[in-house]
């Protein structure tokens, strides 16, 4: 009886969560990730450009020999409302990082670090937004072109984002801004008559 009082608990919980929740136009927060090498702890900032379009910046360090930086386009989709969604993206990515290189004929594995990289970052996850909080979920892989021996290398993240701007404020933002450029260009009546009578002389 106890366990089905607090399932119902949770859910009545989660439903009033979800319902206050807003859509958010700026988010800027942490972001903690992890690979098979190291662990980092980040900034993230996350921008709504259009509607189901949001550009995220991503700088990330272990604070030991690698710090990664990213600025990527995401795609955002709704699964059961607008404050919860799964996204994917992609853009590049720069860094300082380690290498690791494989000695076949030695059978060793030779760590260097200092690296200066560059790459794509890929990246897929969950979104929820609610009480001005955007968590998030994803994994990032990263494919290096310039400046690491591994070709490929994943990571995990678990984000929370505090909402700086919300989406409905964004928007009333943005038709005053249009309401402002379409006063400047409406010509005044009197310019528009001299205008007439200057084409008939």
């Amino acid at each position: 009886m106890k366990a089905r009082l607090a399932l119902l608990t949770l859910i009545i919980f989660s439903s009033i969560s979800i319902a206050q929740a807003q859509r958010y136009g700026t988010a800027v927060g942490l972001r903690f990730g992890n690979n098979n090498l190291y662990r980092t702890v980040g900034l993230t900032a996350q921008q709504r450009i259009t509607k189901r379009i949001s550009i995220e910046a991503i700088l990330q360090s272990d604070f030991k020999l690698n710090t990664t930086f990213s600025a990527l386009i995401e795609k955002h989709h709704p699964i059961i409302s607008k404050r919860f969604n799964y996204y994917y993206g992609f853009g590049p990515s720069f860094g300082v990082e380690e290498s690791l290189v494989k000695d076949q004929e030695n059978k060793q594995i030779i760590r260097t670090y200092g690296n200066t990289t560059a790459g794509l970052d890929l990246i897929g996850g969950l979104e929820l937004t609610m009480l001005n909080t955007v968590i998030s979920v994803d994994y990032k892989p990263n494919i290096n072109l310039v400046g690491r021996e591994e070709f490929y290398r994943g990571q995990v993240g678990i984000s929370a984002r505090m909402v700086l701007v919300k989406s409905k404020e964004q928007k009333k933002k943005k038709r005053q801004k249009q309401r402002a450029k379409n006063k400047s260009q409406k010509v005044p009546l009197n310019e528009k008559i001299n205008t007439i009578f200057q084409k008939k002389n």
